[in-house]
């Protein structure tokens, strides 16, 4: 069998019963993930923006806008429930830069409320598809060469998961698939200029994902070898470097989203080491942010790319300090653990924390390349003269070290604090409750009654 339409019977026929309980439970605490960084990130720049470019262009429909309630058509509200989702990026995350979630979640519960409604069981199934699809179609540091990760390989996730949802074939899903091939974009150039085009490639992703198996039901074809056609996804993204029929080998049997990373802290999943680093280097020296007098921070050149220029503010704060390693080990440095708060513009604005960011260095060592991706050396020097190196290979939340259950539950509860828009008591704990047993739900969509803030329901009946 062809590995494209090996993938599109996988994508259509996957059993709930067939799937491991290992990967139900990433899949599960991705949803929780994600509707929490989306109620905490609703009303953050750029949100508001694409909401009411939403309303305007996409009408009334079957969909709802997270937090806000406004029911749109089903690609537009995955696309702005896509912006909401990535705007903290406090989300799951894949080496080497990887946004699943995000994407996949607004698409599939879109896709779940244009069919009208699904169980439990047949979301999470979904769910597995579309991170494993996803998961398979991820490459490696060197063959993105810059491009985004999420806008390449995001975007079968999300057209697998909507394909499985609205109830496509296997040839309907391999079409979902070939159109998405042809919607796979982005460049990482979005995250070091600190642009909000990082959250507008989420939401374009969950959009495609939706767009495409919609297009597909209606008879629109792709190309049927998008991944070893000549010019296929093995070619042009891959770069050769992988035979088309590798995406697919052990599907079903080994699963890939098992390698899915969920985020400690509220900022680029390559500054998880440096920031760990500087809190124990921190906790250890006991010195004071403003006796330090210089920080060396050493970094695998594809994190250093991405996460070791120099930090500027800019005009979009936020995004400038979460892909930074510079402001996050000076606001480690002078604040202690890092929370949603120390990204706002008057936090990022900080004196103190602006003073140390200039007094870090960051460097790129090409010797660490041979390590984890996310290794970090750290070398602090203090005004007494004192020197200490620390030195970290894999950073919290990725495999091998990963975070406790409870660390998800609070990383939740700290999503539900800080939004502007809050949810009630009630609803955050009716939504761990019910992701926690969602196999047991009879329609997924009473997820959505407790994603609108009581609020903003009022406002939109």
């Amino acid at each position: 069998m062809e590995p494209e339409l090996k993938l599109a019977h996988f994508a259509h026929g996957l059993a709930y019963e067939a799937v491991p309980e290992e990967a139900l439970a990433v899949v599960r605490r991705m949803l929780l993930t994600v509707l929490g960084t989306a109620v905490a990130g609703a009303a953050e720049e750029g949100c508001e923006a694409v909401r009411a470019f939403v309303r305007s262009q996409h009408g009334t429909g079957p969909a709802t806008v997270f937090v806000y309630g406004d029911r749109v058509s089903a690609s537009g509200a995955a696309l702005v429930n896509g912006v909401m989702c990535r705007a903290l990026d406090y989300c799951d995350a894949m080496a080497p830069g990887l946004h699943i979630g995000s994407s996949l979640i607004p698409a599939a519960l879109a896709a779940a409320e244009l069919k009208g409604g699904c169980s439990g069981r047949d979301f999470l199934a979904a769910l597995v598809v579309g991170a494993e699809t996803a998961a398979r179609m991820n490459l490696t540091e060197a063959a993105y060469d810059g491009a985004d990760p999420t806008g390449v390989a995001a975007v079968f996730g999300a057209a697998a998961a909507a394909a499985r949802l609205l109830g496509l074939g296997p040839q309907q899903t391999l079409h979902a698939l070939a159109l998405a091939f042809n919607r796979a974009a982005g460049s990482f150039q979005s995250n070091v200029d600190g642009s909000l085009a990082v959250r507008l490639i989420q939401g374009w992703v969950a959009e495609s994902g939706v767009v495409c198996a919609q297009l597909a039901q209606l008879g629109i074809t792709g190309p049927r070898h998008f991944l070893s056609g000549v010019y296929g996804y093995a070619h042009l993204f891959a770069k050769g470097q992988r035979r088309p029929e590798a995406f697919v080998e052990g599907l079903g049997e080994r699963y890939l989203l098992m390698n899915t990373m969920f985020k400690k802290y509220p900022s680029c999943g390559l500054t998880q080491g440096v920031t760990e680093l500087a809190l124990r280097v921190k906790r250890e020296l006991g010195v004071a942010p403003e006796d330090i007098r210089r920080v060396r921070i050493g970094l695998p050149p594809y994190a250093y790319k991405l996460v070791g220029h120099p930090f500027e503010i800019g005009d979009n704060p936020r995004v400038n300090a979460q892909f930074s390693a510079h402001y996050c080990v000076a606001n480690a440095f002078v604040r202690g653990h890092p929370q949603l708060a120390h990204f706002t513009e008057s936090s990022i604005r900080e004196p103190a924390v602006c003073a140390l960011a200039e007094r870090v260095e960051v460097v790129a060592d090409e010797a660490m390349g041979e390590r984890h991706h996310t290794a970090v050396d750290l070398h602090v020097e203090t005004a007494d003269g004192r020197c200490h190196d620390a030195t970290l290979e894999i950073a919290p939340g990725f495999p091998g070290n990963a975070l406790a259950d409870e660390a998800h539950l609070a990383r939740f509860r700290d999503c539900m604090d800080y939004a502007a828009i809050p949810l009630s008591a009630r609803q955050a704990e009716r939504l761990i409750e019910r992701v926690a047993a969602l196999h047991a739900l009879d329609d997924v969509r009473v997820l959505l009654g407790d994603m609108v803030s009581e609020g903003t329901a009022a406002a939109n009946p």
